[in-house]
């Protein structure tokens, strides 16, 4: 079990805001994206100034967006998190002394207003702590803690009483999607005996756990992105070619199985999907699908959609907060950027997107080309996974 205390704020008029810890990322600098929250109003990130970093809101959902700054007493570690929350606070995650410290910020004038949350502590080696996508609704927060043998999912903001464990989960777990509009049901993806299988916890019965992906037996499944409205999934898996993850999509419900395009790989690049345009609501084959390549090139996007059989390849805006950005139901995809000149900018690219070919020299592959032959699978239709019936229960 992953052995976690929790530590509550200090009581009214007590001077309780967590200093700042040595908390790192893996190459020791924060990401360049940002965190959106589900309805796009907010974001947050942190910023740098010089050698320091700061946390910083943006306001998106304005004729214009724009900054606020919000630093602390001191910069923050480069491994803090940051997460917009719905009324237009910051969440922030700390690690200080050992101890994963939560508060939530806010603009006081000149100044930076702290609320202090409480803490959980996550002993051993084997325990980490990070902030989930933002929820539905945007009142609440959550993290997930993975410990050697078992996950715990925490709700850090919104609680009546500081931070609070919800559920847990055997195995290690990593992910995290939201499938419903009111912060329900979390799908995961976890890793027990040897493979990974996309799962879903359910935050209103004590962590109840069904699954989702189960494409074959072996293969490990994962549920990167789904859209509320049209049932819309974006998945990777290595059922058709084992050792070797693929882009497929699917549709919740459905009687059909995931299907894994021929024009959604690209040699020697990373393609992540991160958005979804919402609003589609009986056709998921024309939602439009926000997709960051990264190869030897360069970062770029593409924008796909299950109904057709090519990407459309666009270059990014300067300073784009790589992998971050939205759609908006009538079609937009809004890119968050910053520079020098535009410090907190929002690049539109609306649709029909002028078409771009990846970055000279790189091959783009056809839908006629065969994939890589590989023991038959038979994928498990959508509509018989459990969470199905959870939904529309």
């Amino acid at each position: 079990m992953t052995a976690c205390a929790i530590e509550t704020p200090p009581a009214d008029g007590a001077d309780g805001a967590p200093g700042t810890g040595p908390a790192t990322t893996a190459d020791g600098t924060p990401g360049t994206g940002c965190a959106i929250t589900a309805d796009g109003a907010y974001a947050a990130r942190l910023a740098a100034a010089g050698d320091c970093w700061f946390p910083e809101r943006w306001t998106l959902d304005g004729p214009e967006p724009y900054a606020v700054p919000l630093p602390g007493n001191q910069p923050e570690e480069p491994g803090t998190e940051v997460q917009p929350m719905g009324d237009g606070r910051v969440l922030i995650h700390r690690l200080v002394a050992g101890r994963h410290a939560f508060s939530l910020l806010y603009p006081t004038g000149p100044g930076t207003g702290e609320l202090p949350l409480g803490a959980v502590e996550c002993p051993g080696s084997a325990a980490r702590l990070t902030l989930l996508p933002p929820a539905p609704g945007g009142v609440r927060a959550y993290a997930l803690a993975v410990g050697a043998d078992s996950s715990a999912v925490w709700l850090v903001a919104g609680g009546a009483f500081g931070p609070e464990r919800l559920a847990e989960v055997p195995g290690r777990c990593s992910g995290g999607v939201w499938l419903d509009g009111a912060g329900r049901l979390l799908a995961l993806d976890r890793e027990l005996d040897g493979c990974t299988k996309t799962v879903v916890v359910d935050l209103e019965r004590a962590g109840e756990v069904s699954p989702l992906l189960q494409i074959a037996d072996g293969s490990d499944d994962r549920l990167l992105l789904a859209d509320l409205d049209s049932g819309l999934l974006l998945i990777s898996s290595d059922a058709p070619c084992p050792g070797r993850e693929r882009l497929g999509w699917g549709v919740l419900g459905s009687t059909l199985p995931v299907r894994f395009p021929e024009c959604l790989r690209l040699p020697e690049c990373a393609v992540t999907p991160f958005a979804i345009q919402p609003g589609q609501m009986l056709t998921p084959e024309s939602c439009a699908v926000a997709l960051r390549f990264d190869g030897a090139f360069g970062t770029w996007v593409g924008v796909w959609r299950p109904a057709e059989r090519q990407v459309r390849h666009l270059a990014a805006p300067e300073g784009w907060l790589a992998g971050s950005g939205l759609w908006t139901r009538d079609g937009v995809l809004r890119l968050p950027y910053a520079t020098d000149g535009t410090p907190c900018g929002v690049a539109a690219l609306p649709a029909p997107m002028e078409e771009y070919g990846p970055p000279d020299g790189m091959p783009v592959p056809r839908e006629a080309v065969p994939v890589s032959p590989a023991p038959a699978v038979t994928p498990v239709p959508l509509q018989q996974a459990p969470l199905g019936r959870l939904v529309t229960n």
